[in-house]
């Protein structure tokens, strides 16, 4: 039996196979083009549908076909929804994850908001939806995040959601309920009914079994966001592991066997099953030292550092004032004086300067009760560092493990064997 992972990337769309866990065959295909002011919900499902049929032509290439196939999960990007009527057809354009723009919104918002997991501000998602009502060209019927919208889709069933792409728009995973207080902002008659990630929904629709070759038992799972399910492809699913990612920043997922919200210093949790993930994201990372080298002079000065020689500075490296976790202060400035003569100095003290963020982010979370990582794997570009691997290894105080997946179509996969 297989499982079928379905990712809603920035970029694309990225499907993976998966047998008894082991992942055997991987297709993708690049979104449409979209008007970037009116985003049309429907061709991400045209892509999906584009991918699905890739992934069934690289599964017949090993002689195996999408009539295997168990169960599907979707992941998408968190934030982004739409609006639909009851026949799935969307009533508003897309909105973005990252959209912004909606003070108006957020200001109402905040007359009447409680709970750590809301994010304010004008990119906040509830603030998001809020403004999709008021795009819309006729009367809605569901509020759908990006992976709710493909899922509805697949099954035929509008109207449902999973805890991890629904915290930000208001719902509370702990006493699993949408908050009282939301009907004061937003009509509740639109709100999907909430899922446990991974859980068992429908079978998928019959016009959609006929038109991939799925079988009519194939099953479709509440999904996720993204960042989660990059971190199930990338970890196992066990208390006290974590996954940095070191891309353009550095964020951090930790599963904590109790839930830590600390919005002050830019900490939530997401509900995984009865583990908590707790996350942030700070603005540390690869960007920072590619404004200061090329790849190429990145690669070269590493192989110069002597990570058990430490430099003494203190940086923090920031590209421009402003910092979200461990420290929440959009006025943090940038620390990356006494500037060295010697580029290798200058790296390796930028190296260890993201290396002790990092290892404040664990203590942070640590200090709210939820304990220290047992485990810490890597993903991102980053990873392919020894340097910076090694330098991090002595600032956390434990051997690095460098993950063998890191796709999120693949953490979408493992949701249905939860």
């Amino acid at each position: 039996m297989l499982a079928l992972g379905i990712d809603i990337g920035t970029s694309g769309v990225r499907t993976a196979v998966l047998e008894y866990g082991e992942l055997i065959s991987e297709a993708r295909t690049p979104h449409l083009t979209q008007d970037p002011a009116n985003i049309d919900a429907e061709k991400w499902w045209k892509a999906v549908r584009q991918c699905l049929r890739m992934q069934g032509q690289a599964l017949r290439a090993l002689g195996r076909d999408l009539s295997e196939i168990s169960g599907i999960a979707v992941d998408g990007t968190s934030g982004t929804m739409v609006l639909t009527d009851t026949e799935l057809r969307p009533t508003s354009p897309g909105l973005m994850y990252n959209s912004k723009g909606f003070e108006a919104e957020a200001a109402i918002i905040a007359d009447h908001v409680s709970g750590p997991h809301i994010t304010k501000g004008g990119n906040s998602a509830l603030a998001r939806a809020m403004r999709l009502n008021k795009l819309s060209r006729s009367e809605p019927s569901h509020l759908m995040h990006q992976a709710d919208f493909i899922v509805a889709k697949l099954s035929g069933v509008g109207g449902r959601s999973d805890y991890n792409n629904a915290l930000k728009t208001g719902f509370d995973p702990g006493p699993e309920k949408w908050p009282d207080w939301i009907e004061h902002v937003f009509d509740p008659a639109l709100l999907p009914v909430v899922h446990s990630p991974g859980e068992q929904l429908d079978e998928v629709a019959p016009d959609i079994a006929r038109d991939f070759g799925l079988s009519p038992q194939t099953t479709v799972h509440a999904g996720t966001t993204d960042s989660i399910a990059a971190f199930l492809a990338s970890a196992p699913l066990k208390p006290r592991v974590a996954v940095t990612s070191l891309g353009s920043t550095i964020a951090v997922k930790y599963l904590s066997p109790i839930r830590v919200d600390a919005p002050e210093i830019g900490l939530y949790s997401h509900r995984l099953g009865d583990l908590w993930l707790a996350g942030g994201a700070s603005n540390s990372g690869g960007a920072v030292l590619k404004a200061h080298f090329s790849d190429d002079q990145l690669q070269t000065l590493s192989q110069a550092i002597d990570p058990a020689q430490s430099t003494g500075l203190d940086f923090y490296p920031l590209l421009d004032a402003g910092e979200r976790f461990p420290v929440n202060d959009p006025d943090l400035a940038p620390r990356l004086e006494p500037c060295p003569e010697d580029d290798v100095v200058f790296l390796q003290a930028m190296l260890e300067g993201m290396a002790r963020i990092e290892a404040t982010c664990y203590r942070k979370i640590e200090a709210l009760g939820a304990g220290y990582p047992e485990t810490v794997y890597t993903a991102g570009g980053g990873s392919a560092n020894s340097a910076w691997t090694e330098i991090r290894s002595r600032a956390l105080g434990l051997k690095i493990a460098v993950s063998k997946h890191t796709e999120a179509s693949i953490g979408a996969a493992r949701l249905v064997t939860l």
